[in-house]
């Protein structure tokens, strides 16, 4: 996020976290410093922020830093070049980015961020064994994994919401009951039993407390892959510092924090859901109305680090994410239409043979 680096004092090359190890090193010569944590500052990272204050008073004010910030033209990601790059590939999309269309921006500071603790040589293994495992992937695939294989360290933005609810509701509670019912068939008159639903009006209000729901505050990833990533190791959190995003890329925000809020509350909701259920009781339940309030809204910004690897097929591009905490691994893939045909066409072929081969005893 920041322009700052740090010279190797050996050779004097520049010096990239070394995920795992909570040093900087060189990756010309082996030379190490080591990252000393900072404990006070991170008690205060970690710490949450009252929400309708900060929107009242900082909103448009946050602690930002300034970043030479590339715009990708073909998705609209932004994200931050390191001083000695003058060209890369998107990570988000695999197009190609040239410094020299960067542009000085302003952009959130996050007050907390978790390095990354799994090595590139293991995120990329995974990443191989998963375009390996993949059944009806085009044979074309591998090629095309294989021209833009490359994989970045992306530290990726996240807002943390932490809310009490009281929601009052109105719904039913349907119990279930059996009778016998009588019935002909083939001009004989027989019973059964049946099971039925008597329904019964509901009323109450629940109360759900929710801590760290995490909401992306990125557009360019696959929300359902990303979200697929968790969990992730919040205790680890550590006080940003220039030091842990040295050789990664940052992703700027694309969500603010009110439309991240609008996101949490449709997470939160789903768990209310659960809680009015579990409170109108019996068989089955219907909410017909529920009117959540939320009070006590903290929230923290915060950067989470993901190994992003885009490759293109066809006019596609597909996208690979690794936790960078813990090596959990979602994916995006296309499919061969003429390998799944043959594999039913194959399919149908054994049933037949095996039919043949029964009738034929």
């Amino acid at each position: 996020m920041s322009t700052k680096t740090f010279p190797c004092s050996q050779c004097g090359a520049k010096l990239e976290f070394a995920p795992g190890q909570a040093a900087l090193k060189c990756p010309y010569c082996g030379h190490q410093n080591a990252i000393e944590v900072d404990h006070e500052a991170t008690a205060v990272a970690v710490e949450e922020l009252d929400y309708d204050a900060y929107l009242a008073e900082k909103a448009g004010n946050e602690p930002s830093l300034a970043a030479q910030t590339v715009k990708c033209k073909a998705c609209g990601a932004q994200s931050q070049f390191a001083a000695n790059i003058v060209s890369d590939r998107c990570p988000f999309c695999a197009a190609p980015l040239i410094a020299t269309e960067a542009y000085s921006q302003r952009i959130i500071q996050p007050k907390a961020i978790a390095a990354f603790d799994i090595k590139e040589g293991e995120a990329r293994q995974k990443f191989t064994d998963w375009i390996g495992s993949l059944w009806f992937a085009p044979n074309a695939l591998k090629q095309a994994y294989r021209a833009e294989r490359g994989l970045k360290g992306v530290y990726t933005p996240y807002w943390t919401y932490d809310a009490a609810s009281d929601t009052p509701y109105v719904g039913q509670r349907g119990v279930d009951y059996t009778e016998t019912e009588t019935y002909t068939e083939n001009g004989e008159t027989k019973t059964r039993s049946v099971t039925r639903t008597a329904w019964y009006p509901a009323a109450g209000q629940v109360h759900v407390d929710f801590d760290d729901v995490l909401i992306l505050g990125s557009r360019s990833l696959p929300h359902d892959k990303a979200d697929k990533l968790a969990p992730w190791r919040l205790d680890k959190l550590q006080a940003y510092r220039d030091d842990y995003v040295s050789g990664f890329t940052v992703e700027a925000y694309q969500v603010g924090l009110e439309p991240g809020f609008t996101e949490a509350r449709g997470v939160m909701e789903n768990e209310i859901r659960g809680a009015i259920c579990s409170d109108i009781g019996g068989d089955h339940q219907r909410i017909l109305q529920m009117s959540p309030r939320y009070s006590d809204i903290h929230f923290k910004h915060i950067l989470l680090p993901i190994w992003i690897s885009s490759y293109r097929y066809g006019d596609q591009v597909y996208r690979f994410l690794v936790n960078g905490q813990t090596g959990k691994v979602q994916g995006e893939r296309p499919y061969s239409v003429w390998k799944i045909i043959g594999a039913i066409a194959l399919g149908a072929i054994i049933v037949g043979g095996l039919f043949w081969l029964s009738q034929k005893k």
